[in-house]
């Protein structure tokens, strides 16, 4: 029986899914299987992981009916049910990871048997560009008093705010995700990583690696990349409820209130609607970005002034038919495109 489950979901990732596979095998703990979840792809990925399941008896391949991103939680719920390892790991089939990524995390589940999430930093790259956008959490940034979660709950204090947990970096204790549900995403919510790791949170210790892990992809078509406003507000109202659900034990844990949770999302959502509108003008996208950029500089929330001058900007732009990514080459700025 394996140690580790890795749970791949993949769509069209036939540009980056070998590379992904790649750093599995690469991997300096061996003792793992890769479950590649082909959500109905119509390019040449499952070609791609046939070949490699029919070269490593590690790796294995299952193809489904496209569900989509609404879907990602029964996706890896299917390979839950399939998964034979002690420990979950997620790699979606565009990300890859360090060589030793599965070595440290043994350590740690197995040193510590009261963790139920172990993480670490990841790089996010562009892939267009082949720029490093950011690592998250920024190595500025020392671990918070938080981030072991103990007592259960009050790593809530951060994740109702900020994610900061690279899914690319996540371990889960199979008998705890079990317990819990499985993967959880609620009706509308883009993605799986964050519920997840939210109800998790109530049921046990995590572990922080203070290094880097993986690395993910960062490019203009990614889902996240398409609807940034629409998730905005799915995790607003996802964070909102959860909050003012929690029982009174963890309400003594977690001190955020519902009204400092608004004042945070009011924020987030103007910033996401100057970001909709920059991969919009990407997209060639024009009239759509100016109702975004409008919607952004007019926002009812004070402060937040760059990001309205980014706006005012970008709209600017979009009435000439161009993007900003020259410009952000120029400011010496992260750009998405070459």
């Amino acid at each position: 029986m394996p140690v580790f489950s890795i749970l791949t979901a993949t769509f069209n990732h036939e540009k980056y899914l070998e590379e992904c596979i790649l750093s599995v095998l690469a991997q300096t703990f061996p003792d793992w299987e890769m479950i590649i979840l082909d959500d109905g792809s119509t390019d040449r990925t499952g070609e791609i992981a046939r070949w490699w399941e029919a070269r490593d008896k590690r790796i294995r391949y299952h193809r489904q009916e496209n569900m989509g991103i609404g879907a990602l939680a029964e996706t890896n719920n299917t390979g839950l049910s399939l998964a034979n390892g002690r420990y979950i790991s997620i790699l979606e089939g565009d990300d890859c990871w360090e060589p030793d990524k599965l070595r440290r995390q043994f350590d740690a589940m197995e040193h510590y048997p009261d963790v139920v999430v172990a993480w670490g930093r990841a790089v996010a790259m562009v892939s267009e560009t082949q720029q490093i956008q950011r690592i998250s959490p920024p190595e500025s940034l020392a671990p918070g008093p938080f981030w072991p979660n103990r007592p259960a709950g009050s790593i809530l204090n951060v994740l109702y705010l900020e994610n900061i947990i690279p899914a690319v970096t996540i371990t889960i204790r199979k008998s705890t995700l079990v317990a819990a549900g499985g993967f959880q995403q609620p009706s509308g919510f883009p993605t799986a990583d964050l519920p997840t790791l939210v109800h998790l949170a109530l049921m046990g210790a995590f572990f922080f690696d203070d290094n880097v892990l993986g690395k993910w992809r960062v490019y203009s078509g990614q889902i996240t990349k398409m609807y940034p406003v629409e998730m905005a507000q799915s995790r607003w109202g996802f964070i909102r409820e959860h909050a003012r659900a929690l029982q009174p034990s963890f309400k003594k844990v977690v001190k955020l209130s519902v009204e400092e949770i608004d004042c945070h999302f009011k924020n987030r959502l103007m910033i996401a609607y100057a970001t909709s509108g920059r991969y919009r003008l990407m997209r060639k996208e024009f009239r759509e970005a100016r109702k975004d950029y409008l919607k952004a500089i007019f926002f009812k929330v004070p402060g937040n002034q760059l990001w309205r001058l980014r706006a005012i900007i970008g709209y600017l732009y979009s009435l000439f038919h161009r993007n900003v990514e020259g410009l952000s080459r120029k400011l010496g700025k992260i750009s998405y495109q070459e």
